[in-house]
């Protein structure tokens, strides 16, 4: 009877110092206090780092260049690198001269879309809140680039009376210019609803 009660207690203390043993740290973790002694996306592992592909430099190489044009093989150099490299770039290396014209055409051809993109249709003078469309119509109504609303409808009404179809009957040249004023005011008056519109 003695026997089997040691075989049990020594069971049980075997069994708590294996549970012990697993749920021990097996080191001191690097999150404990604050401020945190690692970043908090950082890892335990060592992160593998690509070097620089100039021969011989041992920086790391987190600067992406083409090795050709339209080719998407990358060299990946060093900052240093990568600026030297960059100075000595040519696109249209390997083409004569009417090759590379042809290429620049053909290039500011297909992108021709980003010019007119709405981040940039402004491309002019004001503080860039104005798109281009506005801009050619205060040039209409004569009014400077960052002319408030108040300013816009009266430089409309003194344009709209001299150039107006009653005070001009058949000047051809003045019915062209009261259309031309309308329409400039119909955009800076759809602009101007369009900023100052707010939720019900």
């Amino acid at each position: 009877m003695a026997g089997r009660h040691i075989t049990r207690n020594g069971l049980r203390r075997a069994a708590q110092g294996l549970f012990r043993q697993a749920m021990a740290r097996h080191t001191r973790s690097n999150d404990w206090g604050f401020p945190r002694w690692r970043g908090y996306t950082a890892g335990r592992e060592a992160q593998p780092v690509r070097l620089c592909d100039r021969h011989g430099c041992e920086a790391p190489g987190d600067r992406p260049a083409p090795k050709s044009p339209n080719s998407p093989d990358r060299w990946y150099f060093c900052e240093t690198h990568a600026a030297e490299y960059n100075k000595g770039w040519n696109y249209f290396e390997g083409l004569n001269e009417e090759e590379a014209k042809a290429r620049e055409a053909d290039e500011r051809r297909t992108a021709n879309g980003y010019a007119a993109s709405a981040s940039n249709a402004w491309a002019g003078s004001g503080d860039g809140s104005r798109s281009r469309d506005e801009m050619r119509a205060l040039d209409v109504l004569e009014c400077d680039p960052d002319a408030d609303f108040d300013t816009i409808r009266l430089a409309w009404r003194k344009l709209a009376k001299v150039y107006h179809p009653d005070v001009r009957p058949g000047d051809a040249e003045a019915a062209k210019q009261f259309h031309a004023i309308q329409a400039a005011y119909d955009v800076l008056r759809v602009a101007e609803e369009r900023r100052s519109w707010k939720p019900a």
